[in-house]
């Protein structure tokens, strides 16, 4: 219970929130990126792999910064501060990313994820493991990794959701709009394969020599369509965590304020345990006397 009772505080919980939103939304981002380079900037793996570096580097530049600016503006300033550059990578990502773009226009978005989850990911540990007694320290450590793990999870397996809907979305309506002789080549087990993802298509693309330049460039729209879902879900995730953050996050006085209720409160709770213990064990030796 002791436990709950810390986790119901509102600088933990919602801290813990806007956290699962900002490590979650830099794993959305790596996942559906990833797939757009290969897909249809036709990046090989390794290449890939060397685009999503200035996310890394910004986070490690960030983050001292951040620790600096939660002492000087507070966590909610620097939570929102980290939310704001996280909109804007996935802007970047829904405006710019689009086909034949220039290196630099993938970078932007990748430097920006990067940023904001250096100004917010410090901020929403720092409040997760000041507001709990120390004893509890290991389960504010635990909820920090937690962020991390379950935060990935939910937005990869959302923003993985509306990308396979929206690429299925944008096959079916090509092939509906698809020129009568072409139309009804398309048998519908082809309909289901070029539909059930971009690397589906480009397998039926292989076996269609004539027709791989058209199904390629669907292919390639189609995804693009779906990515587009992904990143304006992931818009709105931020939105909501920012919302969030504004509404419900103390500013830095009221912070300092309850934080230090919270070290009295527990301060006092695990004193009187101690107190109640030694009296149990004075008793128990009296007894056994």
């Amino acid at each position: 219970m002791p436990g709950l009772r810390a986790a119901g505080r509102r600088i933990f919980w919602v801290a813990a929130c806007a956290g699962l939103i900002v490590f979650g939304s830099l794993m959305g981002a790596m996942f559906v990126g990833q797939q757009f380079l290969q897909n249809v900037l036709g990046y090989s793996t390794f290449d890939a792999g060397l685009a999503i570096l200035p996310a890394a580097v910004f986070m490690v530049l960030i983050a001292p910064r951040s620790a600096k600016l939660v002492g000087a503006r507070g966590a909610r300033f620097t939570l929102l501060t980290g939310y704001a550059f996280c909109l804007l990578g996935f802007l970047t990502m829904l405006l710019l990313w689009n086909e034949g773009i220039p290196y630099w226009e993938v970078g932007l978005g990748y430097a920006f994820i990067g940023i904001g989850v250096g100004f917010a990911g410090t901020p929403a540990s720092h409040s997760l493991t000041g507001s709990v007694p120390v004893p509890r320290a290991g389960m504010a450590s635990g909820t920090a990794d937690l962020q991390r793990d379950l935060g990935g999870a939910i937005m990869q397996s959302i923003l993985g959701a509306l990308l396979t809907a929206g690429y299925a979305a944008a096959v079916g309506t090509a092939i509906a709009g698809a020129p009568s002789a072409d139309k009804q080549l398309i048998t519908n087990s082809v309909a289901a394969q070029l539909q059930k993802s971009f690397a589906s298509a480009a397998e039926t693309a292989q076996q269609y020599p004539k027709y791989t330049s058209q199904i390629t460039a669907a292919a390639k729209s189609s995804f693009l369509s779906g990515a587009d879902w992904a990143y304006t879900a992931g818009i709105v995730a931020i939105l909501l965590g920012a919302a969030l953050v504004f509404s419900l996050f103390p500013i830095k006085q009221d912070e300092e304020r309850l934080l230090a209720e919270y070290h009295t409160q527990d301060t006092a709770r695990f004193a009187g345990s101690r107190d109640r213990e030694a009296l149990g064990t004075s008793r128990r030796a009296l007894t056994d006397r």
